[in-house]
């Protein structure tokens, strides 16, 4: 059969993995394989509540292995180190335990069509300090690392018989994307829901600061001005500490120093100011930009190698509709980018011409926590957009996700999933303690 390898299973590549495996998979046309790092996958968009304590890993994550067992596709555990493109071979680490010990060797496997879905890591843009003393919110190891530290902090603060220290309690979040924005408001309600749970000798409104630093001359810089401003004003209303046109210059132990000078303390730093492709596909033999994202034709196939196709985050594809613009690094880019391949791998298998891809924006929300949610909705439709905010805004932001798990479980799975967790949630706490 022919061999379709898919390497990376974030939102694009699980849902193309799925989608293929109940069409291709089950029919004996293709065998489809989805090779990634980890046991689970998690909607990334959601690692801010995760590392909030606003969500339970437990009950969002999904196990890979039985995905692949429902929906027709083979799962293998590895990260991808290289390819041969003269041999259609795919090269991944051994897979080591948490003890240290290997628990699959290294291994190659054959492809005949191959889709590099890996997605995009933090940029630090070489800030001294970044690796050491920050927390970057790319898997949810980091999210739920960051949550366990932030529920020590105020452990630490109620119990001790000395003054809070000028850093304690006090958190920094660096680069105020819709990551940014999205987790300082989140973390707004989370500690104080934290402190509810008798950590009396705290009082949030003046033991807790959030800072959020961002070097554009607003928060949001890629999303319209209208949602930009009304962001900023919903955090200013919830005392958080917002910081513009200025960049970090260093983070260091217990806080973050910015290019004008002034040192914000910090025991907890968040560093949310950039995304960039995993270095090692710069060494693929493909062409790559200044961000590592693999160049594609709009045919979402490489501009070097037909047999190789890119979607997602990794991949630098030109927004037709926006001459001299890369399709944004969106969930929605690689929601669609895996709908366009479902439709389209089948014709190349045939070997038929394939369609071009045309990404259509429909739009961006901006989740303020329990409190709002800002956003425009169908964006460059009929010449605007359309302006939502509150309620109508919250679920159409919750649909987002409700459509990724769609596209794994099936409507009915899905819907039924939704309402066990709204039960659930009436019943727990609404704040994670560990």
């Amino acid at each position: 059969m022919h061999q379709i390898v898919i390497v990376g299973g974030g939102a694009g590549g699980l849902e193309l993995a799925t989608r293929l495996g109940d069409t291709l998979g089950k029919k004996n046309v293709a065998e489809i394989t989805l090779i990634e790092k980890s046991r689970t996958h998690f909607w990334k968009p959601h690692l801010h509540e995760l590392a909030a304590g606003s969500v339970d890993l437990d009950i969002h994550e999904l196990d890979y292995l039985a995905q692949s067992y429902w929906h027709g596709f083979r799962y293998r555990i590895g990260e991808m180190t290289g390819i041969d493109r003269e041999k259609q071979l795919v090269y991944v680490a051994p897979y080591m335990d948490d003890e240290g010990n290997e628990v699959t060797e290294a291994r190659s496997f054959y492809y005949d069509t191959l889709v590099i879905a890996v997605g995009s890591q933090t940029n630090d843009f070489g800030t001294p300090g970044v690796g050491q003393h920050a927390v970057a919110l790319e898997s949810t190891a980091e999210a739920d690392r960051f949550h366990r530290r932030l529920v020590n902090a105020f452990l630490r603060a109620h119990a001790q018989s000395t003054p809070l220290r000028p850093e304690q309690l006090q958190v920094a979040i660096v680069g105020a994307g819709a990551t940014g924005v999205e987790l300082a408001a989140e973390l707004h309600n989370a500690t104080r829901d934290l402190v509810a749970y008798n950590l009396d000798r705290i009082e949030p409104d003046k033991h807790i600061n959030i800072h959020l630093v961002e070097a554009s001359n607003r928060i949001l810089p890629a999303l319209p001005t209208r949602v930009s401003d009304a962001a900023h004003k919903m955090l200013t209303k919830l005392n958080i500490q917002v910081h513009t046109g200025v960049a970090v210059a260093e983070v260091m132990e217990n806080s973050v120093r910015l290019a004008n000078g002034v040192i914000i303390p910090a025991e907890l730093v968040v560093w949310a100011a950039g995304v960039k492709a995993p270095h090692f596909l710069t060494q693929l033999g493909l062409q790559t930009n200044s961000i590592n994202q693999l160049m594609v034709k709009q045919t979402l196939q490489t501009l070097d190698d037909p047999k190789i196709f890119a979607i997602g985050d990794c991949a630098a594809c030109v927004w037709t509709t926006h001459p001299g613009k890369f399709v944004p690094p969106r969930a929605q880019a690689a929601h669609q980018q895996s709908n366009h391949l479902i439709k389209e791998l089948p014709k190349w298998i045939r070997g038929e011409s394939l369609r071009d891809f045309h990404y259509r924006d429909f739009g961006s929300l901006v989740s303020l926590g329990e409190y709002t949610t800002v956003g425009n909705l169908m964006g460059n439709f009929a010449g605007g957009n359309l302006w939502v905010e509150g309620l109508f805004a919250r679920y159409m932001y919750i649909s987002l996700y409700k459509l990724h798990e769609m596209a794994l479980h099936g409507f009915w799975k899905m819907a039924l999933t939704t309402l066990s967790r709204f039960i659930s949630r009436r019943t727990v706490p609404h704040v994670k303690l560990h």
